[in-house]
């Protein structure tokens, strides 16, 4: 089955002035590779600052003005160019956001899931998303600011099943949920998924993603340093040692943390961002670009995973 999407070393930069009119480039995201298939729900996850939402950014060509990306976004086995993006999003590409403030808050709720269609099947559209997600029918004669917190969330997915997309890009869709409602909302991830969508869930903590996600791929400091399944964790079969620290760090690891913090971008030249922090480093590690490889029926940017020594 072919993937929906492929994103084949992805790079993205930004243009920046210090002192005076010298230009310099902040490298944010540094040769990501990432497939999709459909079916499957796929968790991004790191720390603040990873480079998450960017990617987000990218594959929806909301990029600044002041960015450079280079590399490959294959959307259906074809180039996912800006003009194709302009096409796609909103219909078979769609974003759950962090922030209910993407409703807009002068237009009830049916006008904006019908996108300006005022026909009778698309007013049958709305009530059939808005029952899906537990919303009576009079939701869609309200305006935002008379939603709950709860309310306005499940408004967004509303809006993203009106098209039946083929990708759902959800980027950081849970802050302030309680768990059960969280939970709730992670389920129709996997209802999406269910019915033939790929979803990108973008998240900074690890217990969610593992809740929900088929695989994980693991950013730091804008790179991929590990793909692995979900059940890798719990299994005891990760290869990069963040992603171990990740999960150590977890109750499940006794809370075991590890000193340091992820570098900025653009503090580290060449070899690996982990350096300073990893507790098995060695010969090779602080020099040239690190390539993500298969390793152990998963992926990895490590010469040294679990402590040994890549053939």
């Amino acid at each position: 089955m072919e993937p929906i999407l492929e994103i084949q070393h992805l790079s993205i930069s930004f243009h920046q002035y210090e002192k005076g009119f010298v230009q310099r480039e902040l490298p944010v995201i540094r040769d990501l590779s990432l497939t999709l298939e459909p079916g499957e729900v796929t968790g991004v996850l790191g720390v603040s600052g990873s480079g998450k939402s960017l990617l987000a950014h990218a594959l929806l060509d909301l990029l600044p003005y002041n960015s450079r990306r280079e590399g490959t976004i294959l959307f259906q086995g074809e180039p996912l160019t800006s003009q194709r993006i302009r096409k796609l999003r909103g219909k078979e590409i769609v974003l759950v956001p962090q922030g209910v403030t993407y409703l807009d808050p002068l237009m009830k709720v049916g006008p904006q899931l019908r996108k300006g269609r005022r026909d009778r099947g698309a007013r049958e559209k709305v009530r059939s998303a808005l029952a899906r997600y537990g919303l009576k029918e009079a939701a869609a004669d309200l305006y935002p600011f008379q939603l709950s917190g709860g309310m306005a969330r499940r408004v967004l997915m509303a809006s993203a099943v009106m098209d039946s997309p083929r990708l759902v890009i959800a980027d950081e869709p849970t802050p302030g949920l309680d768990a059960k409602a969280a939970s709730r909302l992670l389920g129709h991830f996997r209802e999406l998924a269910a019915e033939g969508a790929a979803v990108l869930f973008i998240t900074h903590d690890l217990e969610l993603a593992l809740a929900v996600a088929h695989r994980v791929a693991v950013f730091y400091a804008g790179e991929t340093v590990e793909i692995a399944r979900a059940s890798d964790f719990p299994e005891g079969r990760l290869r990069h040692p963040f992603t171990q620290a990740l999960w150590d760090a977890l109750p499940q690891g006794a809370f075991r943390a590890i000193p340091g913090a992820q570098p900025y971008s653009g503090e580290v030249k060449e070899g690996c961002p982990f350096l300073a922090r990893c507790p098995h480093p060695g010969n090779g590690c602080g020099q040239g670009e690190l390539s993500l490889v298969p390793w152990n029926e998963g992926m990895v940017r490590c010469l040294y995973p679990h402590g040994e020594v890549m053939a």
